[in-house]
């Protein structure tokens, strides 16, 4: 594995670890406060989260093959990821 790929695999990673600590602060606080805001911002990360993993799945089993087919999976669960971020924000 060349090093270009152990770096995508380690920030896909970093993203994941990040994406799902945020997951935890935010139903923490749902538990804490009762806010339905948080269950969206939960939501939003969880697909954030889903879109990394998937991509990063699919790119290493398809060796990078079918790269429109692995950005339209990224950006469409990051932007439904971010839509409930957004309501989220404007719900609160």
């Amino acid at each position: 594995m060349d090093a270009l790929t152990l770096g995508y695999i380690a920030t896909s990673a970093a993203l994941v670890v990040a994406g799902l600590v945020m997951v935890s602060l935010a139903v923490q606080t749902y538990r804490r406060t009762g806010r339905r805001a948080m269950i969206h911002l939960s939501v939003g990360f969880v697909l954030v989260v889903a879109a990394a993993i998937a991509t990063a799945v699919s790119a290493l089993v398809l060796d990078f093959s079918n790269v429109r087919s692995l950005l339209l999976v990224n950006s469409g669960f990051t932007t439904a990821g971010y839509a409930f971020v957004i309501y989220s924000l404007l719900s609160y």
